[in-house]
């Protein structure tokens, strides 16, 4: 369908600017849509769209406290929204900014009222794996694969649970995307991301900071918790695709998994990461007091198989090593690890 769907597309992507946007904005470039880019440029850059920059629009807004007539007026004359806007960052920040990723409740609502007020004809919404309730994520050497049932913003009458803060304003904008297809037939879905990774992203995340640390050649090498964890790390290029993928395909709200279902303890990343550097640190410290999140996360996606036709095709060891390379070549080693990179997103 993608050959002649997106043609002339009219297409705004919120948070345009940011790591996944901007791929995902080169994406609909490259398929002949229309994009206009809503960015307030706190964490995002001009820099992450220069391959599409002289072919798109682009506005400076910031979705938190803007005026909505703002938000209208952007969006009109468009016909779909990728919404990926939003206050987040690896788990040092999420962890340390509580009230400020709170306040993607009101970015959310924010593009859900202009969407509806501009007959936005379908809204994809960037959720997360942080949906997820904890308990099922609390055991390292953990097999238990997370099913979109695990977190169901359809079944309210039932207890949810999600992952701090952030998790719980990401299920809480799922429920509000269905609140408005229930009760006004807006068109949308929702996607779980799952531990994205590639170019572009920064250091408070985790695949960039393992980098980051043998780039400047740390030693004693330092590993956030017990190096136990372990995570489903997805590559950006499958993360734009299944969106996109998504934004021909649901409509009515299901949440749908993009990930791997593949799980790497962090030691063993670090390793990797070790091995495509080209060095290795004569010792390694775990460093349990930083925040490190749930023990075990990986994602079910036999939903995103059935649905969209999808599945990844970026193995962890090729994208570590186009990420590692990007790192390099965009990159001067200072000879310190500047500990802020770590926790704050700018």
């Amino acid at each position: 369908m993608q050959d002649t769907y997106w043609k002339d597309k009219r297409v705004v992507v919120t948070g345009g600017a940011s790591f996944i946007g901007s791929y995902l904005v080169d994406r609909l470039v490259d398929l002949d849509a229309k994009v206009t880019v809503i960015d307030n440029f706190s964490s995002g850059t001009l820099e992450n769209l220069s391959q599409s920059q002289h072919k798109i629009n682009i506005i400076k807004m910031d979705l938190e406290w803007c005026n909505l007539n703002e938000v209208t007026d952007a969006f009109k004359d468009h016909e779909i929204v990728f919404h990926l806007a939003a206050i987040h960052g690896g788990r040092g920040y999420i962890n340390t900014h509580p009230a400020d990723v709170s306040s993607n409740f009101a970015i959310d609502h924010h593009v859900f009222e202009a969407s509806l007020k501009t007959n936005i004809e379908k809204v994809v919404s960037a959720s997360s794996a942080c949906t997820y309730p904890p308990k099922l994520q609390g055991t390292t050497d953990s097999n238990y694969l997370l099913r979109e049932d695990d977190s169901n913003p359809f079944k309210l009458n039932e207890p949810l649970s999600a992952d701090i803060e952030y998790g719980w304003a990401k299920l809480i904008g799922e429920i509000q995307l269905i609140a408005f297809i229930k009760q006004y037939g807006l068109n949308g879905c929702n996607l779980r991301f799952v531990t994205a990774y590639g170019p572009r992203e920064n250091e408070t995340h985790a695949i960039i900071a393992l980098i980051y640390k043998a780039f400047e050649k740390m030693d004693p090498y330092h590993i956030w918790g017990t190096g136990e964890q372990d995570r489903d790390f997805t590559y950006v290029s499958d993360i734009v695709e299944g969106a996109v993928q998504a934004a021909e395909k649901v409509t009515d709200g299901t949440p749908i998994n993009l990930g791997t279902g593949i799980r790497y303890k962090i030691k063993d990343v670090a390793a990797k990461v070790f091995d495509v550097i080209g060095w290795k640190p004569k010792k390694i410290v775990f460093d349990t007091s930083k925040p490190v999140g749930v023990a075990t996360r990986a994602l079910d996606i036999t939903r995103a198989k059935k649905l969209l036709n999808w599945k990844p095709k970026i193995s962890l060891e090729e994208g570590l090593q186009k990420t590692a390379n990007w790192y390099i070549n965009t990159h001067k080693p200072k000879g310190y690890v500047d500990e802020k990179l770590l926790m704050e997103r700018t």
